[in-house]
């Protein structure tokens, strides 16, 4: 679309600056596709969509943990203690005070739970590509509002030199009829239309200005410059050859937009996206299967064997599977499929919705750069026009 924006303008290669302070449209679009805030917080987004990928690809590999506790106890009613004989003496010893201690390494792995697993993961990517083609559209879009503006600057550049233009015939036909009036060829009355046409001239030139800077002003907050910053646009050197280039048919521009505009991507992605939410809903309806495994000992101060003979002779390792069957989950998995479906049909809607929108966008651009194209062979020249009215003859 910015190929037929850019169809009655000059290739944007020559659109070179002339100054420090005056910005071409290729730098225009630089400055908004670097800058631009909208488009940073997107790609943040499409960063972390990426993440998501990556763990959905994780979730299909087993998981591992460690585990280790430690607690202490204290039992302040015991009387009963461990005694002891030395040199024929017996000592008897109370210890309130004890710790418990534990040790394990877990592991789990879904073997088959109806494919979720998988169809999470094609999800996931979609749902980064839908982030990818988030932040093109939204590019496309600041980068034809950027073109259109900046078209719309170089037609009212040419507005206002052409009301010039036509103020400085104005200001020369009143003068000439000043004069014509003095020596008797040229009524008041005559004089006073002239006089009028040189004021509405000069109003146009003022409206043609304003319009202009309005323009620039709204350009420049597109690009979100702020404060102080001078800013002003290059206005190029055209000639014919550039600006009458053949613009495509209508259908033709369209057809090629179907194909290659990102948000007609971004609604058939949002298709597949709801197949796979209808896959996974359905999963819920089938058995999952999952492998288990894991190794465990522990110790006691409360036990007379040292710790190292604890850890041994506590050591315990078990694996088995687990098989889980659905049989009644009070109709959430069916409102699940009937949602996702509907939610497809939702999507299908919207992708007809958009390329109505397209086409109504394509042909609206159509129609302007076929618009400009006749203004430039037939500039505008001014409201109630006078051709310059000849000098009064030397006899007269």
């Amino acid at each position: 679309m910015i190929g037929l924006l850019m169809a009655v303008l000059i290739p944007s290669s020559t659109l070179t600056a002339q100054n420090s302070k005056q910005w071409s449209l290729d730098d225009c679009l630089h400055h908004a596709m670097t800058n631009n805030i909208s488009l940073k917080k997107r790609a943040i987004a499409w960063m972390s969509a990426s993440e998501d990928v990556k763990q959905a690809k994780a979730a299909l590999f087993p998981s591992l943990s460690a585990s280790m506790s430690h607690s202490v106890g204290y039992r302040p009613w015991v009387n009963s203690g461990v005694s002891t004989a030395a040199n024929g003496t017996v000592a008897t010893s109370v210890n309130k005070s004890y710790y418990n201690g534990s040790y394990g390494l877990n592991a789990s792995w879904v073997l088959w739970n109806g494919k979720q697993n998988v169809n999470i993961v094609k999800l996931n990517k979609l749902m980064e590509q839908q982030a990818e083609l988030d932040s093109a559209v939204a590019a496309n879009s600041i980068k034809e509002q950027i073109t259109q503006l900046y078209m719309q600057i170089l037609y009212l550049d040419e507005a206002v030199a052409v009301t010039k233009q036509s103020l400085k015939t104005s200001e020369l036909n009143e003068q000439r009829g000043k004069e014509m009036m003095e020596v008797g060829k040229l009524s008041k009355a005559d004089l006073a239309q002239l006089s009028a046409q040189t004021a509405t001239d000069r109003y146009h030139v003022v409206e043609a200005e304003s319009n202009l800077a309005n323009t620039k002003l709204q350009l420049k907050q597109l690009l979100e410059i702020t404060g102080e910053e001078s800013f002003d646009v290059a206005i190029p050197a055209t000639d014919d050859g550039e600006v009458m280039q053949a613009i495509p048919t209508l259908q033709t521009t369209y057809q090629e937009a179907l194909l290659h505009r990102p948000e007609m991507e971004l609604q058939r992605v949002a298709i597949s996206e709801n197949e796979l939410n209808i896959s996974i809903a359905k999963a819920g309806l089938l058995p999952t299967l999952t492998l288990n495994g894991g190794a465990s000992t522990s110790t006691s101060s409360m036990n007379d064997k040292t710790w190292g003979r604890q850890m041994k002779n506590n050591f315990d390792v078990m694996g088995g599977l687990s098989l889980s069957v659905p049989l009644f989950d009070q109709r959430k998995t069916k409102t699940a499929v009937r949602k996702a479906k509907l939610q497809k049909m939702d999507s299908e809607l919207s992708l007809l919705e958009e390329q109505e929108t397209l086409y109504s966008t394509i042909e609206g651009l159509w129609l302007d750069a076929t618009t400009n194209q006749q203004k430039y062979l037939h500039p505008y020249r001014g409201v109630g026009h006078v051709a310059p009215l000849p000098l009064p003859s030397c006899q007269s």
